[in-house]
């Protein structure tokens, strides 16, 4: 019997190694994929239902189309988007869930729920919302990410910002990213603009937040893209002025019509 138990103890302990391995071999792999990030173009291909071309398979498309395009990685919405674009691309992917809630103003991955649906297809990075707002059922920021960053400790997160004081309040939280991307989306920071004064608030994120800075918000031009990687951002997003044709054909029609 002592001989099977020892046997046995060897066969578990190896399994437990080649798990261990895995892991650490798949963590190296994204690791990698997120450092190819550096100074590079992010495309966001999100389409929202009321959107001409919400469909996963087009997302999916438009992933590829972006990837000849040169882009090193993708932002994407829902973990159906994020499948279909994980079948078509091997670039790494922000992933997030937008959803409403009646008692809140936060729909980036507000909850749990979108935690766990995104955990379903693990894209390299999951956002959310990190302002001041209030999420559903009344819980903070602070609040909801240790929970998150304690039932998910490896996971890589990123912190969508509206203001230089909520950046630099999840750098302090442990975020792995702090984002501009709700930059004149929040009360708090209404009228504002990321481009304001030479890029005023990611200048002074950059110059305090420990964790890397991602530039994301009303970046429209290659040359407010290349600007931002100047300035020190780690790299930057770019969604509609690629990916929404309905909105590149309006700016297009309205100055025609001036």
């Amino acid at each position: 019997m002592k001989g099977v138990s020892r046997t046995a103890k060897v066969l578990e302990n190896k399994i437990e190694q080649y798990y261990t391995d895995y892991r650490t071999k798949e963590g190296t792999k994204m690791n990698q994929k997120v450092e190819n990030l550096k100074g590079k173009l992010i495309v966001s291909c999100q389409a929202l239902p009321d959107e001409p071309l919400h469909s996963s398979f087009i997302m999916g498309r438009m992933a590829l189309a972006a990837k000849q395009g040169g882009a090193s990685g993708i932002r994407a919405n829902t973990k159906e988007d994020i499948k279909e674009i994980q079948s078509q691309v091997d670039l790494p992917i922000i992933g997030i869930v937008k959803r409403d809630y009646d008692d809140s103003d936060i729909y980036i991955t507000p909850t749990m729920k979108e935690i766990e649906e995104l955990m379903e297809v693990k894209p390299e990075i999951i956002a959310m919302d990190a302002t001041i707002s209030k999420r559903p059922g009344g819980k903070t920021l602070d609040e909801f990410f240790k929970e998150v960053k304690a039932k998910y400790p490896d996971q890589l997160f990123m912190a969508d910002c509206s203001t230089v004081e909520e950046a630099l309040h999840a750098d302090e939280l442990g975020f792995d990213f702090i984002g501009t991307t709700m930059v004149g989306y929040t009360e708090q920071s209404k009228g504002d603009k990321i481009e304001t004064n030479d890029f005023e608030i990611l200048r002074k994120i950059v110059a305090k937040a420990k964790h890397r800075v991602i530039a994301e918000g009303n970046i429209n031009t290659p040359e407010k893209a290349k600007h931002v990687i100047e300035l020190g951002a780690y790299s930057v997003v770019v969604g509609s002025i690629i990916t929404r044709p309905q909105l590149i054909t309006k700016s297009f029609v309205e100055e025609m019509e001036r």
